[in-house]
């Protein structure tokens, strides 16, 4: 591992309580990601922020001029801090973050972020698709409850279930404090 950066995928305001979109465990995976965001700050490695706005006919959230498609004060990009817009689950897709993550030397990522089993998922089987190493922070993540066929899947299921699928096959799911002790270690060259 050369450089890790840091994937803060579609953490915004229609998924806290009062949005649109609102998820469970919202405000504590949003806590968690604020600690990921200050230690890479603090060492300067690359972040990057993911936004989705909604293009679909039909959305209900996300909806392109409101404050429920602005990213969460809790993790707000500073001066400088790469903001990508993205329109698809996928934040690679049609979008030029792989491009600014190679630009930046980063070939790890640590991702964080809404929703667990569809933008995070999509964009952490991508990322590890093209190549680069992954890390997602199963606590600084969230999502809500599914249905099918007649049958409801509660949040912290659809959850676990998510990240179990990525661990070991798309990288390694841990959470905060323990991407921080091994990103903490010094590297060999």
């Amino acid at each position: 591992m050369k450089k890790s950066g840091l994937l803060l995928i579609d953490i915004q305001n229609d998924y806290f309580p009062g949005g649109k979109m609102e998820l469970e465990g919202m405000e504590q995976a949003a806590l968690n990601a604020r600690k990921l965001l200050d230690f890479f700050r603090m060492r300067s490695f690359p972040v990057f922020f993911i936004r989705h706005v909604s293009s679909n006919r039909g959305a209900s959230f996300f909806l392109p001029g409101t404050e429920g498609c602005e990213i969460h004060a809790s993790v707000s990009p500073a001066g400088g801090e790469d903001v990508v817009v993205k329109h698809h689950p996928n934040a690679f897709r049609e979008t030029d973050l792989a491009e600014r993550i190679r630009k930046s030397g980063a070939d790890h990522l640590v991702a964080a972020g809404m929703m667990t089993h569809m933008c995070v998922d999509a964009t952490v089987r991508a990322a590890t698709d093209m190549g680069f190493s992954c890390w997602t922070a199963e606590d600084a993540c969230a999502t809500g409850k599914l249905s099918h066929g007649g049958l409801e899947v509660a949040g912290r299921d659809v959850h676990a279930a998510f990240l179990a699928a990525l661990h070991g096959s798309y990288g390694w799911v841990m959470p905060v404090e323990q991407i921080i002790r091994k990103l903490s270690r010094p590297r060999s060259a």
